[in-house]
């Protein structure tokens, strides 16, 4: 495939202003890719409307309620496939903390269920499909061009929450420790909350990775 230039815009979403991300292999892209549609997506369809970008697929990172509640509308509005890790599907039913506020979460049954090592060409796009359990056990992350869309395990000097249903801490540091090794410092990460940030500069500065650094 030839090389592209990825385009990723990013959308704060929900109750808890979780990344979404629109994912492009050029601005001129006629395909498109969305990343955790975790809240009203009003204003995303807007954009895709006007920008004339189809969207051609939902990728899910993992299944806890913030990442997930704009995923039936945008799939009934678009009649785009949902990607989600096999393990996740229990997490779908917990449904929306009432205090916070979201509104009612709408069910949907994903697409096509992922286990880790999948091997996706969507939207111009090649995409790794790799499992990195810790946060979620069916936690997914979606790397390419250079890029890898994180979802909770890593964020700009932060990492996931081990401590909430089917966390476990040892996980998620060796599945941030299998990034590092796998792709270069330089890769661009795109987390579920927060800015933009590389594996490069968290190896060296992100003050839960002190393990990975001895």
């Amino acid at each position: 495939m030839a090389a592209v230039t990825l385009v990723v815009d990013r959308y704060e979403l929900g109750p808890l202003q979780t990344n979404c991300y629109v994912v492009r292999s050029d601005r001129g892209a006629e395909e498109a890719l969305v990343v955790d549609p975790g809240g009203d997506v009003t204003q995303l369809r807007l954009e895709l409307a006007r920008t004339g970008a189809r969207v051609v697929a939902i990728l899910l990172t993992h299944g806890h309620w913030d990442h997930v509640l704009g995923v039936a509308d945008l799939a009934q509005a678009t009649g785009a496939p949902i990607y989600l890790g096999e393990a996740e599907l229990s997490e779908l039913q917990v449904g929306v903390p009432e205090l916070l506020g979201a509104p009612a979460f709408r069910t949907f049954v994903p697409d096509h269920l992922l286990s880790g090592g999948e091997a996706l060409e969507l939207a111009g796009l090649e995409i790794d499909v790799v499992a990195v359990p810790g946060h979620r056990p069916g936690h997914m992350a979606f790397a390419t061009d250079g890029c890898l869309f994180s979802g909770d395990v890593l964020f700009y000097r932060s990492v996931g929450r081990a401590d909430l249903p089917g966390g476990d801490w040892p996980e998620l540091l060796a599945s941030i420790e299998m990034l590092a090794e796998r792709f270069p410092p330089e890769t661009v990460v795109y987390s579920g909350h927060g800015p933009e940030t590389t594996l490069g500069a968290e190896l060296r500065s992100n003050p839960f990775l002190a393990e990975l650094r001895r």
